[in-house]
């Protein structure tokens, strides 16, 4: 029986485990994973904004684990030994004969110490629970959002709608080092997202970065202070410190460079965020859609491998993406065809629920959505 080691529970870690399940009498499959649970992040900007509750966007590891059959090792990875074929955790070296890396991306705070000591982050539902407290039993005066991307614009939008319902007038800023917010994407994207953000009196400062920050004050190229302000980090990410040491090609983010078969190594697959895969001289973005494409394909190979047959390789097939704000505005590109207003909001929040884990999270989410109140 041949060891199948995947590193990650998130959508990419779960669905190739799934996947694998099936060939349950010739591989024994085990995930490892620093947290308890598996945290839904999607919807994480929405636990400020929409009182979402954390606890429905997590689901717990050892729950997947009874359902798909694998065994769970809740531990952190610290070194690879990929020519041994060895994992290294802080506990224990685990060896495998195929592994699958799906470690996804966490917050890149670019080895400043400061900002990582008093920024706030929003990698899991942990840290959600702990913005949504905050802003609740500490008196800020201001709110500043240091990235002006996708997750930049989620969090400032909610933190406006949730500063709206209960009655208080602060002032939001959006950081941002580029000339412009949301990056590459296409010009009537950034026009229609700006004109929401004037509506809900969300300032933009591009050009500028966060300069000094000390506990409850920080500093701007330019010359503005904010004090007593929260700090909400939201300026790019990285992959796991695990995969920054290992010794191939990488992007500057960390993502693992691989073939047209997700492969690093013979016997060693990447997907998701981790995976710097190129198709048609682009490489794709991060996004969960591809995570659980390429959960399914890596999958397979392995299967293919074992068998003796020829491997698959990932063909993408981009299904679109949204940038939703709380307060119902919405645009995208879905199935090739731009989209805004409450349609995209709709199909954003319908593709959420699909996707969580757990009856009860389902509902809990889609009740918090149909009545504004969570719990």
């Amino acid at each position: 029986m041949k060891k199948i080691l995947i590193i990650g529970c998130g959508y990419g870690g779960v669905v190739a485990a799934w996947r694998l399940s099936s060939h349950r009498k010739t591989v024994s499959v085990t995930v490892i994973d620093k947290s308890r649970n598996f945290n839904f992040l999607p919807l994480l900007p929405d636990c400020i904004g929409r009182r979402i509750s954390p606890r429905h966007l997590v689901y717990p590891i050892d729950k997947l684990s009874s359902i798909y059959g694998f065994n769970f090792v809740n531990e952190e990875v610290k070194y690879l030994d990929l020519d041994k074929s060895l994992v290294m955790t802080s506990q224990r070296n685990i060896s495998y004969d195929y592994l699958i890396i799906a470690s996804g991306s966490e917050t890149n705070f670019y080895n400043n110490e400061q900002i990582k000591r008093f920024a706030y982050k929003l990698d899991g539902a942990v840290d959600a629970s702990k913005i949504a407290a905050d802003i609740k039993v500490r008196e800020f005066d201001a709110f500043v959002i240091a990235g002006g991307g996708y997750t930049g614009i989620e969090i400032a939008t909610n933190l406006r709608v949730y500063l709206e319902w209960a009655g208080e007038k602060k002032r939001i800023v959006i950081v941002e080092r580029a000339p412009s917010i949301l990056g590459p994407l296409p010009e009537w994207m950034k026009g229609y997202v700006r004109e929401n953000l004037v509506r809900l009196n969300i300032e933009i400062l591009a050009n500028t970065v966060i300069e000094k920050i000390e506990e409850g004050s920080l500093a701007v190229s330019g010359g503005q202070q904010f004090n007593n302000a929260m700090l909400i980090w939201a300026a790019g990410v990285k992959t796991a410190d695990f995969l920054q040491n290992l010794n191939c090609e990488k992007n500057p983010q960390g993502r693992i460079k691989v073939d047209a078969n997700l492969k690093l190594k013979d016997n060693c697959f990447v997907i998701g965020d981790a995976s710097y895969f190129q198709h048609q001289n682009i490489y794709l973005r991060m996004a969960v859609q591809f995570a659980i494409a390429q959960a399914t394909t890596a999958a397979s190979n392995v299967i293919r491998q074992i068998r003796g047959l020829p491997l698959r390789p990932f063909i993408p097939k981009d299904l679109g993406y949204l940038i939703p704000m709380a307060n119902n505005s919405c645009c995208g590109n879905v199935l090739g065809r731009d989209m805004k207003g409450k349609t995209s909001i709709a199909l954003h929040y319908l593709m959420s629920v699909y996707r969580a884990y757990g009856f009860r999270n389902k509902w809990g989410i889609l009740k918090t959505l149909i009545t504004g109140v969570g719990k």
